[in-house]
């Protein structure tokens, strides 16, 4: 049943199921439809639906020209789970958040399975891209598709192929990103292939479920070690008297050896801050406590707090207090250039500014209207950036440097600037390096 599957797959008779219509499976539907195959969307969002059967988007960077031109070559988006059965691919793209504890919270993945479970049938193959702890695919996903009867490796097909995308970044896209894939079985790893190989240049191959869900872990857990690494190296800098972006930009200057990572507020985006705990979490069934990796988290975690107390210094020099000031929080999306606010350190800040008695606002050309999160909660909306409007704060915080941000403007106008960007290279009266 394996080669017809792989048949289906490269002449592409086969229908993809993009089950998660956000950051990951958005783009990847585009892709499938953009190449020959019918893509059905299927999203328990109904407002998501709606509008993406109408030619709409809600992801900045997915023009609704894109959307518009996928509906009018055959995709469609569904929240009815009965549609299951008319796919033969299965991609599931679903988030994988931490709880309140900061451990995995497998609820979207496991009901998403569930849900689909009824409606399976022989020769789909399942593919889960949620990043999530190495085991995941066979403890959870592989005894619920045989519950109805379907034996994995024989006439339904499961793999795990981490995803990789990077909202914004100009230089890559879903093709041009390289695929880790692997199957609970050889027979699964080679229509998994067949079903990649058909949308991404390059497919990698590896051993087993196991070890693509530690590659994606890997990935992430080595720029959160080396991110916590250089924030504590900005305090020490600072400390010092020491521009850390100086140095850093100094060290990259060696063609060998040094990968430069850049301070910030905090992490934020749906892997670097999540990610780590999987594997901490996991480790600690093994009877292993992973030291090194809590370190940085703990150093990334603190970020916001360093912060905060940098805006109070600053506050106090000029004979003000935090509580009653009001405090413009600039870029609230994770990332400079999205629209992406998913465990965006900037939020934080804001919350810790309000919980001090500060009046915080925020200013951000992504995200003109703060949304509905499940944890953080603003009635705001963004505020224009004229030289009135700062000069009417008492300091402005600047957390995500979006390229659209009048820097010049700002500098010329605020009252006091806290930079935890490291955009103000030239020491100012005005400016407060975090």
């Amino acid at each position: 049943m394996h080669k017809v599957a792989i048949e289906r797959f490269k002449s592409k008779e086969a229908v993809i199921g993009i089950v998660g219509l956000g950051y990951v499976g958005l783009p990847l539907m585009l892709r499938y439809n953009s190449i020959g195959f019918r893509v059905l969307g299927i999203d328990i969002d109904e407002s998501k639906v709606t509008k993406l059967n109408v030619g709409q988007s809600y992801i900045e960077h997915i023009p609704a020209e894109k959307i518009a031109a996928a509906r009018a070559s055959g995709f469609e988006a569904t929240s009815d789970f009965l549609r299951v059965n008319e796919c033969d691919a299965l991609i599931l793209c679903v988030p994988t958040p931490l709880n309140k504890y900061r451990e995995p919270d497998m609820s979207f993945v496991i009901n998403t399975t569930d849900a689909l479970k009824p409606y399976l049938r022989a020769g789909q193959i399942i593919s889960l891209e949620s990043t999530t702890y190495p085991g995941t695919t066979e403890e959870e996903l592989l005894p619920r598709v045989q519950e109805c009867g379907l034996v994995v490796g024989e006439n339904i097909f499961l793999v795990y192929s981490p995803e990789r995308e990077d909202p914004g970044n100009p230089n890559f896209e879903t093709r041009t990103i390289p695929k880790v894939i692997g199957g609970h079985t050889s027979t699964c790893l080679d229509v998994g292939i067949a079903l990649y190989e058909q949308a991404i240049d390059q497919v990698v191959s590896v051993s087993s479920t196991k070890a693509a869900e530690m590659t994606k872990l890997l990935e992430n857990i080595h720029r959160a070690v080396n991110i916590g690494l250089v924030n504590e190296m900005k305090i020490v800098a600072d400390r010092m008297g020491i521009d850390i972006f100086e140095v850093v930009d100094a060290a990259a200057t060696k063609p060998f050896g040094f990968t430069p990572y850049y301070p910030g507020p905090g992490l934020g985006g749906h892997c670097i801050p999540i990610d780590p705990f999987y594997l901490t979490w996991k480790a600690r069934e093994y009877g292993l406590h992973t030291r090194f990796i809590e370190l940085s988290g703990e150093v990334n975690q603190a970020m916001p707090e360093y912060v905060l107390g940098k805006l109070m210094d600053g506050l106090n020099d000029k004979g003000k207090a935090l509580k009653g000031s009001r405090v413009l929080v600039l870029g609230i999306a994770y990332k400079k250039n999205v629209d992406d606010m998913r465990e965006s350190p900037s939020v934080e800040i804001m919350e810790l500014i309000e919980a001090k008695g500060g009046i915080v606002a925020y200013s951000d050309p992504h995200v003109p209207v703060f949304p509905k999160m499940r944890e953080h909660h603003f009635e705001l909306a963004s505020e224009p950036l004229t030289s009135g409007n700062l000069t009417s704060f008492d300091a402005v915080v600047l957390a995500t440097d979006h390229d659209r941000f009048d820097y010049q403007l700002i500098q010329s106008s605020a009252q006091l600037i806290i930079d935890s960007r490291g955009k103000y290279r030239t020491p100012a009266a005005n400016v407060i390096k975090a």
